[in-house]
């Protein structure tokens, strides 16, 4: 019973024990401190302007909290405090526990941003790169580099495009006892090896509502763009339209040259990419937007019919997140849907599977 009453009490926090039946001491006691200057209304603020005091609170709660609670409460004390001003301070920077909704914030502030500030800015958006890309890459290269070598094989190819793997594998039925080996009546190649197989542009909407879409599609395409069997185009848009493919060898920088907000002009987006397209059987258009279309929604449609019609594999994500199901133009999904263009979201666990299926034309 007492164990229950101590967690009602922190959940409650103070105001629901106004005469001070249910103390608490020590951690638990220092818990409720931080959780009230956050959480309680009437002392909302009370975190303070000052450094002294949210480095303090930013100390407790890591000594409280898992890193997973302190990334949630920091993104409630930016909301719900209006603290953001307080990364524009490379001390208190330093500080904050650095994660993907941590980086979407930075950017989105990246214009009233310090001189002075901006170092420490790109080494937390680093450090965070730099993670995501430990975590991604090797699902990614797994699925996009297998898929390849499937739909690339031949069967006559020359000495240095020969899988062996496969080969050996295809050819076992054919092992010669008497002369301990192999006779391979098949041999499976990867076919035109070293050259890309299949272009991949990815459109991605940078309204500040996609800004975590953003950070995780910079980090997928700086891996795809580290592939030789594909050739990686990732293009940002608002109403305005910013080729970011030279960047895609430092997704850092590339992210820096964002510029989260403003409106959404998804048929110019779509335009540009019409401009890319070389060989559509073998190019697949990925759109990351939530399709709250400020263009020309018709002409948009009728684009993206156009697309889809000559054969590109095409891919609408609503998000590409964690965060669970985004807010969406659903009308504007159907409508794809109708075309043919499927239009779901996307975890950033499930995009290597995504990506495996738009190369073997599953869409």
């Amino acid at each position: 019973m007492e164990e229950r009453i101590r967690k009602w009490r922190l959940i409650l926090g103070s105001e629901a024990d106004a005469d001070g039946s249910y103390p608490l001491e020590g951690d638990d006691a220092g818990m409720d401190e931080v959780l009230d200057a956050l959480y309680d209304s009437d002392r909302k603020g009370s975190l303070g302007a000052s450094s002294p005091n949210i480095n303090r609170w930013l100390g407790d709660i890591r000594k409280f909290f898992p890193s997973s609670v302190v990334q949630v409460m920091q993104r409630d004390a930016l909301e719900e405090l209006g603290l953001k001003q307080m990364l524009l301070e490379p001390e208190l920077l330093e500080a904050f526990e650095a994660d993907v909704h941590l980086v979407a914030t930075i950017l989105s502030l990246q214009k009233v941003m310090p001189a002075k500030t901006r170092h420490t800015a790109k080494e937390v958006v680093r450090k965070v790169v730099e993670e995501l890309e430990k975590k991604l890459r090797n699902p990614m290269r797994e699925a996009i580099e297998g898929s390849i070598s499937r739909s690339a094989q031949n069967r006559r190819p020359r000495m240095n495009e020969i899988d062996w793997n496969r080969t050996i594998r295809k050819n076992l039925k054919h092992y010669q006892n008497d002369l301990k080996t192999i006779i391979p009546e098949t041999l499976i190649g990867y076919g035109r090896k070293g050259r890309a197989l299949r272009d991949v542009i990815i459109l991605i909407d940078q309204s500040g509502s996609m800004a975590a879409s953003l950070v995780y599609a910079s980090v997928f395409g700086a891996v795809m763009a580290s592939l030789r069997s594909i050739k990686t185009h990732l293009i940002c848009f608002d109403t305005s339209i910013a080729d970011l493919t030279a960047e895609l060898h430092d997704p850092v920088e590339l992210l820096f040259s964002t510029q989260l907000g403003g409106g959404t002009d998804i048929n110019m987006a779509l335009g540009y990419a019409e401009g890319l397209i070389r060989n559509p059987l073998d190019t697949i258009v990925v759109l990351i937007s939530d399709l709250f279309e400020g263009g020309n929604l018709q002409s948009m449609l009728q684009r993206a019919g156009r697309i889809k019609g000559l054969g590109v594999q095409f891919i609408s994500l609503l998000a590409l997140s964690d965060k669970g199901v985004p807010a969406y133009d659903a009308e504007v999904a159907q409508q794809l849907a109708n075309l043919g263009i499927p239009a779901f979201g996307c975890t950033p666990g499930e995009f290597p599977g995504v990506m495996e299926k738009a190369v073997r034309r599953g869409f």
